[in-house]
């Protein structure tokens, strides 16, 4: 008898059946397993699938490499994640085209409170470069998993400076496992891994990194993600492809500005010049964009010993302690002193910033 992740596997394999009817049969049947063993005439209802995908599934005969990557799977210890898990990222199943099985070596949590997608060009400059690295840096302390592609450029900066930062770093890759692409980022795999962050894919493991991948890779990165920001992009590069989709997927998109004369920062001066993306310059700005800048209380002024006041500005302070604001009118005769007295009073209360006057001759504790 086949385990449930077997049909799992065997339904990504199906011709004509993409992320978007898998969804529509998993939420229709339960689970993968069923989706195979109901008649033909059961799919052909469910809207979406009709006579052409029911024979698919029906006709379907490549279970040998459902088993394949079963085999892979359990002899590298990899983690799969499929639509219906407790574990599956919440935000990448929100989207409508979610990958239905994931593949995942790692031990961050995917649906961590707060993650961060930095992506950007593969020729950055030593701008891009270093804004990358200070933005990083002025994360460490946000509780922030930061989402990249593993690729060259502003994808590894980031993973490297998030390990640096000692922040988790999740790397999401257009191909399988058997063979980390770009070969000279296998290392920084493992470092991401070993240091609590991961390596993330839709695909099987003999998968090669072809073209047509990383569309479908940049779609998991914008999915998964709270945020995204593009650093540095040509008006066609792929991060302009990620900006789209997290825009699609209702995520917050920034942008940081560039010179007009550099094509690296065409695509991000296009992202904000047409309201696509937020223009970052700091942290600070994502942090407060996104609702997660911490409020810093003021503290409250210590309240002044009565030994450090004259008799005077003791009586005023009283009487104000009674109201949340007092006229001068109405301080002059409570008070029993002196008009010029309880003036004089008011100012050096005002010069010691322990009273406050508002509009109207009207006075107020601080």
């Amino acid at each position: 008898m086949h385990s449930e992740l077997f049909y799992q596997l065997a339904l990504t394999l199906v011709p004509n059946i993409g992320d978007v009817q898998a969804k529509i049969l998993v939420q229709h049947f339960g689970q993968a397993s069923d989706v195979f063993k109901v008649k033909k005439s059961q799919l052909e209802k469910i809207e979406g699938i009709g006579e052409i995908k029911a024979s698919s599934i029906k006709h379907f005969n490549d279970f040998h490499l459902a088993e394949k990557e079963m085999t892979f799977i359990e002899k590298y210890k990899i983690r799969t994640l499929f639509l219906t898990d407790e574990d599956y990222p919440k935000r990448l199943l929100n989207c409508y085209d979610s990958p239905t099985l994931l593949f995942y070596k790692g031990t961050t949590d995917l649906n961590a409170s707060r993650i961060v997608a930095i992506v950007g060009t593969r020729s950055n400059t030593d701008y891009g470069k270093a804004f990358t690295e200070k933005l990083v840096k002025e994360l460490a302390d946000q509780n922030i998993v930061v989402i990249s592609g593993l690729a060259y450029g502003i994808d590894a900066i980031a993973h490297k400076a998030s390990l640096k930062n000692k922040l988790p770093t999740i790397g999401v890759v257009g191909h399988g496992f058997s063979k980390i692409y770009p070969a000279a980022h296998a290392e920084l795999a493992k470092e991401m891994i070993a240091a609590g962050g991961g390596i993330l894919t839709e695909f099987f493991h003999d998968v090669k990194p072809d073209k047509h991948n990383f569309p479908l890779r940049n779609r998991i990165v914008a999915g998964i993600s709270d945020a995204t920001v593009i650093v540095e992009s040509t008006t066609k590069g792929g991060s302009m492809i990620t900006a789209k989709l997290a825009d699609a997927y209702n995520r917050d998109v920034f942008a940081v500005p560039g010179r007009t004369t550099d094509k690296v920062s065409a695509g991000c001066n296009h992202l904000i010049k047409y309201n696509k993306a937020v223009l970052l310059t700091d942290a600070d700005e994502l942090l407060e964009v996104l609702g997660w800048k911490e409020k810093k209380v003021k503290p409250k002024r210590q309240r002044v010993l009565f030994i450090d006041l004259t008799t005077e500005e003791q009586i005023v302070i009283k009487i104000l302690l009674e109201k949340e604001a007092a006229h001068i009118d109405e301080i002059n005769p409570a008070s029993g002193l002196s008009s010029s007295a309880v003036a004089a009073a008011i100012l050096n209360l005002e010069l010691q910033g322990i009273v406050q006057s508002q509009p109207g001759k009207m006075y107020r504790m601080l």
